[in-house]
């Protein structure tokens, strides 16, 4: 093996892991966030929104993520591209790169799954916790956000990093599109040295170590929780 490649490939490769960061850091953001309505949608919500939320769900966790990532990237970005009346009303549709679909997706794909995730641990927040927060004379927003919620990510801890974990896993799909990131730079590195195990243990250590702070990361958090909540 020669890994003589690593000096020539070195700057290629730190930004191509920068945009995997990026990815992965954007996804779970986004995705979270959007999956804290969707949950509150199907247990609260009326009947519109709580049948579009479940079908949202259901839809995008029984699909692929790269069926999806294609399906925005060339299937809606050429309707927007082929359309004269988007070309002309919002024409920054059609200069959007292809990064900007791939955070759509992963934080699309991300939401749904933890959506339902989160549904469950809002189902198990007892009803106890929440009269205990109307006693105190907190609104309904207050008991959502400083109760409830924060009830709810204390019991879904473990299945949240785990799934955390699996979307760290997922972003190098994210070079299926013109998206440069340390799976593409790999590719190149293949394609131009005619190199096969190299890049690609590359690209496996760099995940297992990545995989393993992000794991840290949530083992010193998890010390920090409090737990006695949960009794």
């Amino acid at each position: 093996m020669t890994w003589a490649w690593l000096n020539e490939f070195a700057w290629p490769l730190l930004a191509g892991f920068g945009v995997t960061v990026l990815v992965f850091g954007v996804s779970v953001f986004l995705g979270f966030a959007l999956a804290v309505p969707l949950a509150l949608a199907q247990i609260r919500g009326g009947w519109l929104a709580r049948n579009f939320a479940r079908g949202f769900c259901s839809g995008l966790r029984g699909t692929p993520l790269l069926l999806q990532l294609f399906f925005l990237y060339y299937g809606l970005g050429s309707v927007f591209a082929g359309n004269a009346a988007l070309r002309d009303a919002v024409p920054w549709l059609i200069r959007l790169d292809a990064i900007w679909y791939v955070f759509l997706a992963f934080s699309l794909n991300f939401a749904a799954h933890e959506a339902e995730v989160l549904r469950g641990g809002l189902l198990a927040v007892s009803r106890g916790e929440l009269e205990a927060g109307t006693s105190f004379g907190f609104g309904n927003l207050q008991i959502v956000f400083r109760i409830w919620l924060p009830s709810a990510c204390l019991r879904i801890y473990p299945v949240l990093a785990s799934d955390v974990i699996a979307l760290l896993k997922s972003t190098p799909i994210a070079f299926t599109v013109p998206v440069v990131d340390l799976m593409a730079v790999a590719q190149k590195v293949t394609q131009d040295r005619l190199l096969i195990y190299e890049p690609l243990l590359f690209v496996g250590a760099v995940y297992l170590l990545t995989s393993f702070v992000v794991l840290r990361l949530f083992a010193l958090l998890e010390r920090r929780l409090p737990k006695r909540w949960l009794a």
